[in-house]
């Protein structure tokens, strides 16, 4: 689904409104074991996701897509992609690990990210320099 420039810089600057008043959460549960291992495989807290989600610009979105989950088919899901330099949990090295974040803003300006873990596979971004 095609978002214009403009409704994304909107979404986004709504976007970080909510995880700047910490209105927001980011899944960790068993259907979201990707999200859990970005945790355990790299040092990165609340305050470097939060830093992440921050600097999330309109060169970053990648599509917007249904939700699927029955009973929520009205709500559309914001896909970015985000390159960062994390350092390894087991390891001494910092390296570039491209995220892949997908976000849901409710209408009472709650954030849920819904995803946030290692890109499984190249994005398309559709505002890419």
């Amino acid at each position: 689904m095609h978002k214009g420039y403009e409704e994304i810089e909107e979404y986004i600057a709504e976007m970080k409104e909510a995880v700047s008043a910490d209105r927001y959460r980011i899944e960790r549960n068993k259907k979201r074991q990707a999200n859990s291992d970005l945790y355990r495989e790299y040092v990165i807290d609340e305050a470097k996701s939060k830093d992440i989600l921050m600097n999330l610009t309109v060169h970053d979105f990648c599509e917007t897509v249904r939700n699927e989950h029955l009973g929520y088919e009205h709500e559309l899901l914001y896909v970015f992609g985000k390159d960062v330099r994390l350092l390894q949990r087991f390891g001494a090295e910092e390296e570039v690990v491209s995220l892949y974040i997908k976000c849901n803003k409710l209408e009472n300006r709650f954030v849920i990210i819904i995803s946030f873990h290692r890109q499984a596979y190249p994005l398309t971004y559709a505002f890419k320099p």
